[in-house]
């Protein structure tokens, strides 16, 4: 008979989670620093990749631009 595996804990899962994100900005910027030194360009992504990508990068603005505490234009005292 076979030991059956009991499955993971939701603390595991949430651990692993989150550690996946950190992974895809890990990706994120490996990809970003090749494409800089032209180690990759990106036509050799194929298009699903590069719209994936593209909509991060896209929600990662708009939250950088949620985080400004300051407007650029503001004066400061």
């Amino acid at each position: 008979m076979e030991k059956s595996t009991p499955p993971p804990s939701e603390e595991s899962r949430r651990e692993l989670s989150a550690l996946d994100a950190d992974f895809i900005r890990v990706l994120e910027d490996l990809i970003e620093a090749l494409l800089a030194n032209g180690t990759l360009r990106l036509t050799d992504l194929p298009p699903q990749a590069l719209e994936k990508l593209n909509q991060r990068k896209r929600v990662r603005e708009k939250v950088r631009g949620s985080l400004d505490l300051i407007d650029d234009d503001e004066e400061l005292l």
